[in-house]
């Protein structure tokens, strides 16, 4: 097939029936809808509790709808889609070694976030070690990552399937996404996000079920999948000497061999843990949806949800990226540079275009409007998670500094306005993203983890169940962690992989498997930890009541007197408003909190529900075997698939 040919040929598709059209818009009206009530009812608790953690009364499907949607994004619908057309089902293992975590989540770190009564993660590290270096260079670092790691990726992921639907471009399809889901996060908080997750939740579920089937449809069933995916070769490399564009001998298998695997099972299962502790346990998008719980059976119940749909993304983004390679294989597999610069602008590969190109080539007029939709769904789900989350962190952790004496309704006003202030700088942030794509993006967005993640939950680690650990060592470890980390990604920007077929003369350390070095980091992170903690002074016990793993059911709370910034002292007094900014308030659905007069056992009847972290003995139970059953699950489906 010659490169104008397949150019044309994927142009000529991108045309949208009005039966799509019409699917769309019903979508974004009930999301709308959804959105409005979710944000009346929020507008019931208006202050920071209500805002940013949903006012402490979320149930768990709603929270485990969140968390499944807060990570199934664009990226999975682009990237795992596209790397199980690359390579197959080895990137599934992320997705399900990910499910123990998601349960650690809530069975060990939540009852201690609970029970310290905070808000943010950095938050949380300022009560547990004192000072305030580690909590304002966490609540920085946070921010920056949430706009050049999730935020970016998602716009990009999403522009991929936009620009071939529609032949817009990635800028103006980016901006449309941005300030729809900005819009949601502005007005209702956690709440409205919530609520719209699970029924985004539902919409990614039906239409990537759907598009399962049909896929499977197009090549005879699930039986034929592996055997055609042996022989999906473009015609470049059928009619050449090369070896770039055939599969992989390895591609049916999740646990591949050490040392010259895309995913080597020592680094997938063992050195990828403390990668994923950071990104489910110790990551405030995540933590942020279990704190909304209204108890801790919930924020259990959440995580057992999570974890049960987490099962799903092999069947709804692997196999139909296997299928695109079967079905297109001279375009999703394509392996001559020229030609994969015709087809999607990236000389380096295509596969990231499988998922869309199979919605595009095989689905009927309204399903391919329903898989939009999906798609949609996918972004602002983790775009609102997103949102919120950073400014939830700006506004407790960083706002509340320099505003010591800031009223409820001020910390609601700046959480609103972060909010305007991210999407402008997404939106800047969107053709470096365009400009910095590979040929994976899966392999691109788990190398970034890998780089931060380790030494960051080191740091969490450390201090939930070693008393010992002091401020100094985690800050100085976890720099010392990041720093290899950082060292190694700057690196792969400047020398990127060689295309298929080519010499790789790149420095060695970048020739090392990013779980690898991710390893060399916790080791690194852990060790000087431990040093640093030996050698300076611990902080005394009466400031680590309900901090640690050890502590969590203390009756008194960490006494926090002589740290710095404690929140504690802050001038409590009511000032009355001006009749100016009480309009204000009101425009932006707040309540005025200078009418508000809260009785002494009122407030500690919330300071009691925000901490508590009593469970009923049988749903205790019943949670305990669910945990259990998950566990099994995992462990067969990775040993069926291995």
């Amino acid at each position: 097939m010659a490169d104008s040919e397949v150019c044309t040929k994927i142009s000529s598709t991108s045309y949208l029936h009005w039966a799509d059209i019409l699917t769309i818009v019903a979508y974004f009206v009930v999301v709308l809808i959804v959105g409005i009530l979710a944000t009346f009812r929020a507008s019931r608790k208006n202050d920071a509790s209500g805002y940013f953690l949903a006012g402490k009364s979320m149930t768990f499907f709603p929270i485990g709808a969140s968390i499944f949607a807060s990570n199934i994004g664009a990226p999975l619908f682009v990237g795992l889609s596209g790397t199980a057309a690359a390579s197959g089902i080895g990137g599934m293992i992320f997705e399900w070694h990910a499910i123990p975590f998601i349960l650690m989540l809530a069975w060990v770190f939540i009852p201690v976030f609970t029970s310290s009564g905070v808000f943010t993660m950095p938050e949380y590290l300022q009560k547990r070690y004192g000072g305030t270096r580690l909590r304002i260079y966490l609540s920085v670092l946070s921010i920056v990552l949430y706009i050049i790691t999730k935020i970016s990726v998602e716009m990009y992921a999403g522009a991929v399937f936009v620009q071939m639907l529609f032949g817009w471009s990635m800028y103006a399809s980016g901006i449309l996404v941005l300030v729809f889901s900005a819009a949601f996060t502005m007005t209702g908080g956690l709440t409205a996000v919530m609520f719209t997750d699970t029924l985004q939740t539902i919409v990614l579920t039906v239409g990537a079920a759907v598009l399962l089937f049909k896929s499977l449809t197009e090549i005879g069933g699930y039986e034929y999948l592996q055997p055609k995916y042996m022989e999906a070769i473009p015609n470049t490399t059928r009619h050449g000497n090369s070896s770039c564009g055939v599969p992989r001998p390895d591609s049916f298998s999740l646990l591949r061999e050490p040392l010259n695997s895309d995913y080597p099972w020592p680094g997938t299962l063992i050195f990828n843990i403390p990668s994923d502790i950071w990104f489910w346990c110790s990551d405030q998008i995540m933590v942020q949806r279990s704190l909304a719980a209204k108890n801790l059976s919930h924020a259990k119940g959440g995580s057992i949800v999570a974890s049960y749909l987490k099962i799903l993304p092999f069947f709804l983004f692997v196999v139909p990226g296997m299928v695109a390679r079967i079905l297109y294989p001279d375009e999703v597999a394509c392996a001559d540079p020229a030609i994969c610069e015709c087809i999607c602008d990236n000389p380096a590969g295509c596969s990231n275009i499988a998922y869309p190109l199979l919605v595009l080539r095989i689905l009927s007029p309204g399903l391919r409007g329903l898989m939009l939709a999906a798609l949609f769904a996918a972004v602002m789900s983790t775009l609102t998670s997103v949102f919120n989350s950073a400014s939830s962190i700006f506004t407790m952790d960083l706002w509340r500094r320099f505003r010591k004496h800031a009223r409820e309704w001020e910390l609601l006003l700046v959480g609103r306005l972060v909010v305007l202030v991210l999407v402008g700088l997404s939106i800047i942030w969107i053709p470096i993203m365009q400009a910095a794509q590979g040929d994976e993006l899966w392999q691109y967005w788990q190398g970034m983890m890998s780089a931060v993640g380790p030494p960051w939950a080191m740091v969490f680690i450390m201090g939930f169940f070693w008393k010992r650990t002091t401020e100094q060592a985690a800050f100085y470890g976890m720099l010392v962690g990041q720093a290899l980390g950082f060292s190694r990604l700057i690196m792969s920007f400047a020398y990127p992989a060689p295309p298929c077929g080519t010499l790789d003369d790149r420095p060695y350390f970048l020739k090392i498997h990013f779980l690898y070095v991710a390893a060399m980091e916790t080791a690194v992170a852990g060790i000087c930890m431990i040093a640093i903690s030996l050698k300076t002074v611990p902080r005394p016990s009466s400031k680590l009541h309900r901090v640690t793993w050890w502590t969590r059911h203390d009756e008194q709370m960490p006494d926090l007197s002589g740290d710095e910034d404690d929140d504690s002292q802050q001038d409590k007094t009511v000032k009355e408003h001006g009749e100016c900014t009480r309009r204000v308030m009101v425009c932006c659905g707040m309540s005025d909190d200078s009418q508000i007069r809260r009785t002494p056992e009122e407030i500690k009847a919330i300071q009691n529900k925000m901490t508590s972290i009593k469970e009923s003995p049988k749903w205790k139970t019943f949670l305990d075997i669910n945990g259990i059953i998950l566990i099994a699950v995992t462990a067969f489906v990775i040993g069926f698939y291995h």
